[in-house]
């Protein structure tokens, strides 16, 4: 049997009572009559309380009356919208309806965003690609991206600061979005193996340029090289715990019982040492912290906006571009250094020479300057403008920038008897100059030194 509401309620007398038995009772009594009695309203009321307005009732009064007259006109013609209906009902909004003004904007804003790249201002055009996106072909875009880098280059203010340099060095540099998560999450991992050496760097980066020093601090600097340091830490673990794999049998038999048998791992020789924080690891073992990478790393926390944007940036270009750089035996720089000697006595023999005369080889007074990409050398706003460039066409073309100095300094060298001082630190950095004179030496520069150039820091 189901249960009525009124067998449930705690207040209802049994139904053969009449209602004066149920005023003579107390008020609790009285308070469940009154509640039937309402419940009793409530219900034979319903359809009044739900019933339309007068003014509903009216216009469905004249609907009705108007759908007659068209069914009697035309009954076979169901009504279609028109542009003149005064009534748009919520289901014409998800229907597809031809409209010649909405179409016309359509079509304008589509033309507008795919505009000859010629007709538009350059700044405006490189605030689209970097907004929109590529519209087209995505190598055709990244070329009209390096030449407008090249040709027209970005706008900035007088301390070097763009709203937009960052976010050209991330698509030039192919960096990955992260979360600011997971830059977090490696932060809050404390400490890295190279962490005293980090602390011994950070002080003394940048030291005398101001503008460095007003806008980062050294706290962002520790917490960015720590991450990095944590982040080549990890991936440095992950590669040296990997099984060398073996594509088929031999004679110590089956790749699977190689990797199982002791007996077969001491007969593959003893493991290859590396330092505890990579800083002093042979040449073919990744590090995690070279002295420099403070340096290296200042330009891209002085450019980016957050820590978040320098950490991905900096982090993919010691990984991508020049990995060879940041080993613990730096055989990058040193292969770098070698291409100074060798590009230079090819764009200007002369004074090739007469540095060699006076035993001056690149080692000695290049090696800051292509471990960091000429960031030592001031001012700051300049530095920004030259990576510009190298991260458009290739960072190994840091290399010629540098020849690209020494054939400013020509004169004051050759006639110099002791180029040494004046080598001790390059003069301030004149990025267009030096631009121009890499891309007219870059003409003379032989198919194999280029090669060369391009993979020296692998």
């Amino acid at each position: 049997m189901t249960n009525s509401p009124i067998k449930q309620a705690p207040h209802l007398a049994p139904s053969t009572t009449t209602a004066t038995e149920h005023q003579l009772r107390s008020p609790k009594s009285n308070r469940g009559l009154r509640k039937l009695q309402s419940a009793h309203q409530l219900s034979s009321n319903y359809a009044a309380l739900n019933a339309p307005s007068l003014i509903s009732q009216q216009r469905q009064h004249q609907q009705r009356n108007t759908s007659s007259t068209h069914n009697n006109l035309a009954p076979q013609i169901p009504p279609l919208p028109t542009s003149s209906s005064h009534h748009r009902t919520r289901s014409n909004s998800d229907a597809v309806v031809p409209n010649a003004s909405s179409s016309a904007i359509g079509a304008k804003r589509v033309a507008a965003s795919k505009k000859n790249p010629p007709n538009q201002n350059p700044r405006e055009e490189l605030e689209g690609l970097v907004r929109q996106g590529p519209q087209g072909d995505v190598p055709a875009e990244l070329s009209r991206l390096r030449h407008l880098v090249l040709c027209e280059g970005l706008y900035a203010d007088s301390d070097g600061m763009s709203q937009i340099r960052i976010y050209i060095w991330l698509i030039l540099l192919n960096a990955p979005a992260i979360s600011t998560d997971s830059y977090l999450d490696l932060i809050r991992r404390g400490a890295s193996p190279a962490y005293s050496k980090i602390r011994n760097d950070t002080f003394r980066t940048l030291a005398t340029n101001p503008l460095f020093k007003r806008r980062v601090s050294e706290a962002s600097l520790i917490r960015l090289l720590n991450a990095v340091a944590w982040k080549l830490h990890d991936a440095k673990i992950e590669k040296l715990a990997e099984p060398l794999m073996v594509n088929a049998a031999n004679e110590r038999g089956s790749p699977e019982l190689q990797h199982a048998s002791p007996v077969v791992k001491h007969a593959q020789g003893p493991p290859t040492t590396t330092a505890t924080d990579g800083s002093e690891a042979g040449g073919t073992e990744p590090g995690i912290y070279v002295q420099g990478m403070n340096v290296l790393c200042a330009p891209f926390l002085y450019a980016a906006r957050s820590e978040a944007e320098a950490f991905v940036a900096f982090h993919g270009f010691v990984t991508k571009e020049c990995p060879g750089y940041v080993r613990g035996a730096m055989d990058g720089v040193h292969k770098g250094l070698a291409l100074v000697d060798k590009c230079l006595a090819i764009v200007d023999p002369k004074l090739s020479s007469y540095l060699q005369s006076k035993h001056m080889k690149a080692e000695l007074y290049a090696f800051a300057s292509v471990l960091t990409l000429c960031a030592c050398t001031p001012p700051l706003p300049e530095v920004l403008q030259l990576w510009d460039f190298l991260f458009a066409y290739g960072p190994h073309l840091n290399i010629l920038c540098i020849c690209a100095q020494l054939v400013i300094m020509r004169e004051t060298l050759l006639t110099s008897q002791s180029p040494t001082k004046l080598l001790r630190s390059f003069p301030p950095l004149q990025a267009k100059l030096i631009v121009e004179i890499t891309v007219s030496n870059l003409r003379k520069i032989p198919a194999d030194i280029y090669d060369e150039l391009v993979h020296h820091a692998e």
